[in-house]
């Protein structure tokens, strides 16, 4: 095991192996196996390119060796941060058939949070488009470069722009090179680390997740399962692909595992996808609920044939049972929803189930050994139906976080099950409901903002006395910010604080989407901020003394 991971007990990796939960097998065999079994079928479809399983692998090949030619070795971090293009692909599975760890960072990341994970984690390379969605990432990479001593290489999908950086398509290596830097047989084992994606979490910037292969692909396996995945099907990816959700659930990876078809999609927006959905025989997309009500108005002004789309995946957020209730009835497939971390447990709703199981919950664990408990604030089991905090552990949920003994102290039980921060209900089938957060993070349309991150940020400018961030409900994104200031040393508007924040580098995502000045805040019994009555401020916004300014 990497250092600085936990590993589950070895009781418990026995029960797994001898379950056939983990059945010994790598990413890059995985690949392997499905070059061999699909060969010229069509596994990624990237704009104009079409890319068959077999040409997958020897792309996968050819650029591996380019990684160890150039230095990269087995376990060194690679942060990679490339928007849905089929060099995606190509890269990690480059890495994972070294050994490599991809740490998987989102394109909308900026100096701030890269800064972080690449001194954070020792990268030893940084991997990223030349521009994408009209930001250029090449200075990105400089200053992230000049920060962090243990960064290397600055590999560019696309022109590199500088002469100390690297062009990913130099690193493609002619076949008769290949077999001078190594072969699988020097490749991870099962139980290594494969990679690491980050947390959404609630206290600064987000904890490293380390993902076996072992772990991963099993949940590969099971949500492909529940999926009703085959050879046949068509995923579209309108979500960043980095993200654990269009990842696995079942995602770009469970498609490629069962031998199906990936789409990218550049944007999730109907005038997008609706026309690949319609050309490419799209059979099962995945979106959060902002853009599923976005798709439910456009549909019935749009043209495209929508007929092959079977299921339409929800999830990264709570989708309003009334919005769900639309989903057959206007683009005429199975809703599902899905809710999950990417910490492990993963839950559908299945696709025979009955339509108040599929509209009122958020599914049922995916795997018969995925253990989940609902507590009080002593960690007391509630009544069945009632509200708790919801505890899990299981063949592909961690035991920690990489790097992070202190918090694992917080986040894990003694006896290992991983605290999710979410409340929930049971319903007597079995099948949960998300009814909040218990953590101090706002959920911004699937996009997790930790308060306490934004608000050390704020308290940087010199005119901020103290700051508090809450949620504040929002039809469209479920949930936004709201930030109340008290200010000392002359005025300062909610703009210059906004654009004070873009300059300190922190993604766009994070920004409040409110600005309220206060002269005080509201206190607990015990004197602390209470968050609970801020919020209600940020909604009923007709206090005196609150000054929202958008």
């Amino acid at each position: 095991m990497l250092a600085g991971c936990k590993a589950w007990p070895e009781e418990f990796a026995a029960r797994y192996r001898e379950a056939g939960c983990w059945q010994g097998e790598t990413f890059g065999e995985l690949l392997r196996k499905r070059a061999a079994a699909f060969g010229e079928r069509v596994a990624v479809v990237c704009g104009d390119k079409h890319i068959s399983y077999a040409e997958l692998d020897n792309r996968v090949d050819r650029l591996a060796a380019g990684f160890l030619k150039l230095g990269i070795k087995a376990q060194e971090r690679v942060i990679v941060q490339l928007p849905n293009i089929a060099s995606f692909f190509d890269t990690i599975f480059a890495l994972f058939r070294i050994g490599a760890l991809p740490v998987f960072a989102l394109p909308v990341h900026r100096r701030n949070e890269i800064v972080y994970l690449c001194g954070f984690s020792e990268a030893a390379a940084y991997i990223i488009p030349d521009m994408d969605s009209g930001f250029d990432y090449r200075d990105l990479a400089a200053q992230v470069q000049a920060s962090v001593p243990s960064l290397r290489h600055v590999i560019v999908a696309g022109d590199p722009g500088q002469e100390t950086f690297v062009s990913l398509d130099d690193l493609y290596l002619d076949d008769s090179e290949c077999s001078s830097y190594g072969s699988d047989a020097e490749g991870p084992e099962p139980g290594d680390v494969a990679f690491l994606q980050l947390s959404g979490g609630t206290t600064g910037l987000p904890k490293l997740i380390p993902r076996t292969h072992d772990d991963y692909i099993y949940s590969l396996r099971m949500s492909a399962e529940i999926c009703s995945l085959d050879k046949d099907s068509v995923y579209l990816a309108v979500l960043p692909v980095a993200h654990n959700f269009p990842l696995s659930s079942p995602g770009v990876l469970g498609t490629l595992y069962a031998g199906g078809r990936v789409v990218l999609a550049r944007s999730g927006s109907p005038e997008t996808a609706f026309p690949l959905i319609a050309s490419e025989y799209v059979t099962i997309a995945a979106v959060v609920p902002p853009l599923a009500l976005i798709w439910l108005e456009a549909a019935p002004t749009r043209s495209e044939d929508l007929s092959n789309l079977q299921v339409l995946q929800v999830g990264g957020a709570k989708f309003s049972a009334e919005a769900a209730k639309r989903v057959q009835m206007v683009l005429g497939c199975k809703l599902q929803q899905v809710y999950g971390m990417a910490e492990g447990l993963v839950n559908y709703t299945r696709l025979d189930d009955p339509e108040d199981i599929t509209v009122f919950t958020q599914g049922r664990p995916m795997s018969p050994y995925d253990e989940v408990r609902l507590v009080d604030e002593d960690d007391v089991e509630v009544a069945p139906g009632e509200v708790g905090e919801l505890l899990t552990r299981g063949p592909y949920t961690i035991r920690g976080y990489y790097k992070a003994d202190k918090h694992n102290e917080k986040a894990f039980t003694t006896d290992g099950f991983y605290r999710t921060g979410d409340l929930a209900s049971l319903t007597p089938s079995g099948y949960l409901v998300i009814e909040g957060r218990s953590k101090d993070q706002i959920n911004r349309g699937g996009d997790k903002i930790a308060a306490e991150e934004v608000e050390n940020h704020l308290l940087a400018h010199p005119s901020v006395h103290d700051a508090a961030v809450v949620a504040m409900p929002d039809e469209y994104l479920g949930e936004r910010s709201c930030a109340f200031v008290i200010v000392h040393n002359g005025a300062v508007s909610g703009n210059e604080l906004k654009m004070f924040l873009r300059n300190r580098g922190l993604a766009a995502y994070k920004i409040p989407d409110r600005v309220g000045f206060m002269d005080s805040f509201p206190h607990t019994g015990v004197g602390k901020v209470s968050k609970k009555q801020l919020r209600e401020l940020a909604v009923q916004n007709q206090d005196a003394r609150l000054n929202l300014s958008k």
